[in-house]
């Protein structure tokens, strides 16, 4: 499969952002200068949505045993049309091939700076919709991400409010590793998301993108 064909295909690896909106930062205020952060963030961080994660519309997410409730986190990925190291900024989103809604599905957690595994790793907690390239997308911060509960609306951001804009954030993390062809990263998820337990609807809506949506299923047996 040629480097093109898996970026649109986006089957590659993919990382999650977290402390890249304005909203968590401002709301942990304080916190990052205390312990154990000592000190807000000066680079991206990212944690892995592992290849069982990954779920397309449609799909069923099954809560983990033991738990009766999930957060949801909104964010749009950007998909890798290219390997890419060292980017610059003024030219890092020429190595993006196409946008795609990511629709973070957590176990319910206040650690930040290490997000646990058990929590974020699951299985089917990554659902994504499909990729749209890049040229059928216009300004990122006008785009306004909308999170549906049986159909209502329960939380609403604008890409206005990232920390580090797409272009930046790519930079940022290419300067410490590469991004591989088909590869997902996301512009990051806000903190406190709200929550929906067995039997819920949840979708995603993203003007210009296809709605994506899911349900939620109980523990297994």
């Amino acid at each position: 499969m040629s480097s093109q064909n898996l970026a649109l295909d986006g089957s590659g690896m993919v990382y999650g952002v977290i402390l890249n909106d304005r909203p968590s930062l401002e709301r942990l205020g304080a916190a990052l200068t205390a312990p154990p952060y000592a000190a807000p963030p000066k680079a991206p961080i990212l944690y892995i949505k592992p290849y069982n994660t990954h779920a397309a519309t449609g799909a069923t997410v099954r809560v983990p045993r033991g738990a009766d409730r999930l957060e949801l986190a909104a964010t749009l990925g950007l998909v890798l049309g290219r390997d890419a190291t060292g980017l610059a900024e003024a030219t890092a989103l020429d190595a993006v091939a196409g946008l795609r809604p990511v629709l973070d599905v957590s176990l319910p957690n206040p650690v930040v700076y290490r997000p646990p595994v058990r929590e974020r790793c699951f299985d089917g907690s990554c659902p994504m919709g499909p990729v749209v390239p890049r040229t059928h997308v216009g300004d990122l911060a006008g785009l306004t991400l909308r999170t549906l509960v049986n159909g209502v609306v329960v939380a609403e951001r604008s890409l206005s409010d990232l920390a580090r804009p797409a272009a930046r954030l790519l930079a940022d993390v290419t300067d410490f590793m590469t991004l591989r062809a088909g590869d997902t990263l996301t512009l990051g998820i806000a903190l406190n998301g709200p929550q929906a337990g067995p039997g819920d609807r949840v979708a995603l809506e993203i003007d210009g993108f296809d709605r994506l949506e899911i349900t939620i299923e109980g523990a297994a047996p």
